[in-house]
């Protein structure tokens, strides 16, 4: 199987997880949302698959290349 790191785009906060490991995302679901600049930004899959890890939690400060999640399809 391949896997798919999904990453930080931004410096933020964490301010919402809508999946966990074990899920089955497709492309364009919501893994979480990520505050930047009082500014809610959508972190969505990038391909259809299997979450696998989830690397943040609520109200993390994260910053850009830090790992979200790991998708394998």
């Amino acid at each position: 199987m391949a896997k798919e790191t999904v990453e930080v785009p931004i410096t933020g906060k964490i301010i919402s997880v809508d999946v966990k490991a074990g899920d089955a995302v497709k492309e364009g679901d919501t893994i979480c949302v990520l505050e930047s600049m009082k500014m809610e930004n959508p972190i969505l899959a990038p391909v259809d698959g299997t979450i696998t890890e989830i690397n943040v939690a609520v109200d993390q400060v994260v910053k850009p290349g830090e790992a979200i999640a790991v998708i394998e399809y």
